[in-house]
C-alpha cells in the first residue's frame, strides 16, 4: 500500500477555487519589513498609497504607520474598508504615489498592470516566490516591464487562511515584488533580512 505523502511542503499548498476571495492576510510585520528593509521608511513619509486588498487591514494599519495617507479597499467586505473591485472601479491613472498589497494569487499578474497605470511612484506586491515563474507572466510583464527590485525574504512569512497566527509555519516562500516608475534599470536581487522579531509589535495578531 502506498504511503501518504504529508510532508509540511506538500500539506502547505493552496488550492482556492476560481471565485474565492483568497483570504491569506499578510503578518504586518512583512508589510514594516517592506519599508524597511527595500523601499526606506523616509522614502515614502507623507506620501500617498493605495492598499486595494486589505480584507481586515492587518497590510494597510502597518502602511499606515509610514505613509502620509493609505487608501484601502477591497472586492470583498471584511467592514474594515470600501468594497471596490480594483480591476474594474476606476481609479484615476497615478493617482496615488505608491500601489502596495498582497493580491489575490490567481489575479496578481492583472493586479500588477493595473497598479503600474494607477501608481506615480511605486509598486509593491508581496507574492510566493514562484510568481518569477511562467511564459505568461514573463510575456505580458516581465519582458517589457520588470521589476526594479526582487526581494526575497530569508525567513518564512507564515500565512493561514482567514485570519493571522503568530504560531503559524509554512513551506512557501515569499517576496516582494517592486517596480520604481521612474526606473528602467536592469532588476536588483535583494533579500529580506531576517526581521521578524524586531517588527511585531503587540497588538498585530488582535
Amino acid at each position: 500500500m502506498q504511503k501518504q505523502n504529508t510532508s509540511h511542503a506538500v500539506m502547505s499548498q493552496r488550492h482556492e477555487a476560481g471565485d474565492s476571495p483568497d483570504d491569506f492576510p499578510t503578518p504586518p510585520w512583512a508589510t514594516r519589513a517592506l519599508i524597511e528593509h527595500v523601499i526606506g521608511a523616509e522614502d515614502v513619509r507623507g506620501l500617498s498609497c493605495l492598499e486595494p486588498a486589505c480584507g481586515r487591514g492587518y497590510m494597510a494599519r502597518p502602511l499606515a504607520e509610514y505613509f502620509g495617507a493609505v487608501d484601502a479597499a477591497d472586492a470583498y467586505q471584511y467592514g474594515f474598508a470600501p468594497v471596490r473591485d480594483f480591476l474594474t472601479y476606476p481609479y484615476e491613472a497615478r493617482s496615488h504615489d505608491w500601489v502596495i498589497t498582497n493580491p489575490p494569487f490567481r489575479l496578481a499578474e492583472e493586479f500588477v498592470e493595473r497598479a503600474l497605470v494607477v501608481a506615480k511612484q511605486g509598486v509593491a506586491i508581496l507574492a510566493r516566490t514562484v510568481f518569477l515563474e511562467s511564459v505568461g507572466r514573463y510575456e505580458n510583464i516581465f519582458r517589457k516591464r520588470p521589476p526594479s527590485i526582487f526581494a526575497q525574504f530569508s525567513e518564512r512569512v507564515p500565512m493561514v487562511k482567514g485570519r493571522v497566527d503568530p504560531k503559524a509555519s509554512t513551506a512557501t516562500g515569499y517576496a516582494w515584488f517592486v517596480w520604481l516608475m521612474d526606473e528602467m534599470s536592469t532588476p536588483k536581487l535583494a533579500w529580506v533580512p531576517p526581521c521578524r522579531r524586531d517588527l511585531e509589535r503587540s497588538g498585530d495578531y488582535q
